[in-house]
């Protein structure tokens, strides 16, 4: 799409470089506005890790963008010459988060992080470049269905024509760290339709049977980036730097608005009201509906006792018999008579009635008596 060559600042007195869009492709205007995005994409990010953009303009027809100057080398180059000590990998990776922070911050997707875009400075240091396919916040660059990148780095969204996110970024970069500690590709195949169906189903080599001395945390920060789903990736650049280094991952948003400051205290809030215990009402669910269970038993039983009975046997009508009341005789006392003592008897006179004297006769009757007549004694039996 373009060449780069070496210039000189006339001005300034430094050494730049200069990219070029080809000839035959500066008719093309699809590709010069892809061009002319990459030079404000860059200029808009200054990072000691994003490759620095001086100027841009066009030249007898052909755009230019006109920028700093490095060594030369990518990463490309040093991977070419062999798998890297996974110290120079980690140190890489986490100059290139720390530029996709600064991008990200300002809303751009890289959309093309691979080796060959990243550029080694004369100390060693990574800068980002070629944003020449960036997508910018708000501001859809690709049709439905377009697919821009190389195909080895994308993501399983990218291949499938799924918009380019944040996400698709950190996966490249993962792809990237693979790629510096084996030596290879994850899904390196012969022809693009077998990469697709790679990225979408293989699982790639694990680098633990490739570089066993990698240390474990590195592998597990690589293969979270490369995850299938973006669900179980890194949230954002920061949080995979942190992870990277071990420091502390960010507590707030970049975009977070500042601290509003009240100017009096609010209110107190009053204490919440104290409710009983999920285990208090559960057991008093259990009672309750244990108490509704055990009263439509009662009077199931009930209802089929009474049904049961009224077929077996006939109602009897009961009838009422009145007694009458016991009543107790008085029985009066009968009074005592004193019973007279025996008198033995005398000889009986002539006369007929009873001899004298206080006691009874003496007499039979045939004999009278002596003395005066007395009362009549009672009747013999």
């Amino acid at each position: 799409m373009a060449e780069v060559r070496d210039g000189w600042d006339t001005r300034l007195a430094r050494p730049v470089a200069i990219k070029l869009l080809y000839p035959a492709l500066a008719a093309d205007a699809d590709l010069r506005a892809r061009f002319e995005r990459e030079a404000r994409a860059a200029a808009a990010l200054t990072h000691p890790h994003v490759v620095a953009v001086h100027d841009c303009g066009e030249h007898a027809g052909t755009p230019y963008i006109v920028m700093e100057r490095l060594s030369g080398a990518t990463l490309a180059d040093e991977i070419a010459a062999g798998p890297l000590p996974q110290e120079r990998v980690a140190e890489l990776l986490d100059q290139i988060l720390s530029a996709l922070i600064a991008a990200h911050a300002a809303g751009i997707v890289h959309r093309d992080i691979k080796p060959g875009n990243i550029l080694i400075g004369h100390t060693g240091q990574a800068k980002l470049a070629d944003f020449g396919i960036a997508k910018t916040d708000g501001v859809p660059h690709t049709q439905a269905g377009q697919i821009l990148g190389t195909m080895a780095y994308l993501s399983p969204q990218r291949v499938t024509g799924q918009p380019a996110g944040f996400a698709d970024d950190l996966y490249a970069v993962g792809v990237v760290g693979y790629e510096a500690l084996t030596g290879r590709r994850p899904f390196d195949r012969d022809n693009p339709a077998a990469m697709v169906r790679a990225i979408l189903d293989d699982v790639p080599v694990p680098i633990a049977s490739v570089r066993p001395d990698v240390a474990p945390g590195l592998i597990h920060v690589i293969d979270t980036a490369m995850a299938r789903e973006v669900a179980f990736r890194y949230p954002d650049a920061a949080t995979m730097r942190a992870a990277l280094t071990g420091a502390e991952p960010p507590t707030q948003r970049l975009d977070r608005p500042q601290t509003k400051v009240l100017a009096a205290p609010l209110p107190p809030i009053p204490p919440p009201p104290v409710l009983p215990s999920p285990r208090h009402w559960r057991t008093r669910l259990i009672l309750a509906v244990l108490g509704i269970v055990s009263t439509l038993i009662l009077v199931l039983v009930l209802a089929l006792a009474r049904g049961s009975s009224g077929l077996t046997s006939p109602t009897s009508t009961p009838t009422a018999t009145t007694v009458p009341p016991a009543t107790s005789a008085v029985v009066p006392p009968v009074p005592s008579t004193p019973v007279p003592a025996a008198v033995p008897e005398e000889p009986r006179g002539p006369g007929r009635g009873p001899g004298p004297g206080p006691g009874p006769g003496k007499g039979k009757g045939h004999e009278k008596g002596h003395g005066p007549k007395g009362p009549k004694g009672p009747p013999h039996p």
